[in-house]
């Protein structure tokens, strides 16, 4: 797997599918007409909501499957009236850091139920 080839597994969040269909969960897939290319989640929180998936596959990287997947979530988290949408990251992941910032995320202090040891960034913007 990308991530535990990168990170140890205690370190690896993998939400189980029950997580992915709770109500305040918004999944959302892209595909073409052969597979599922990408995929990204947001959770809804009262004064936020937070990416908590985003993947694309192997062979889909570099057409753009990921700014597309971005870009709806953040009209999902526009949409269901969250005022800015946040994310958690692993330093390293260099390639995601650049399409964050590309849709107007900044880093942020922690946030959250996340350890300040120095495993993570935090992103931000205004939906």
């Amino acid at each position: 797997m990308f991530m535990t080839a990168m990170f140890p597994r205690e370190a690896c969040e993998f939400p189980d599918p029950e997580t992915l269909i709770a109500p305040k969960i918004r999944f959302v897939a892209a595909h073409d007409e052969m597979c599922v290319c990408g995929i990204g989640a947001i959770v809804l929180y009262d004064d936020h909501a937070e990416v908590k998936a985003m993947f694309t596959a192997s062979d889909a990287r570099g057409r753009g499957v990921a700014d597309a997947v971005l870009r709806h979530l953040i009209a999902l988290a526009r949409m269901e009236g969250r005022p800015c949408l946040r994310l958690e990251t692993a330093p390293g992941l260099d390639v995601a850091h650049r399409l964050y910032a590309r849709h107007g995320f900044r880093r942020r202090g922690r946030f959250g139920p996340y350890p300040d040891d120095g495993s993570s960034l935090f992103f931000e913007r205004s939906t």
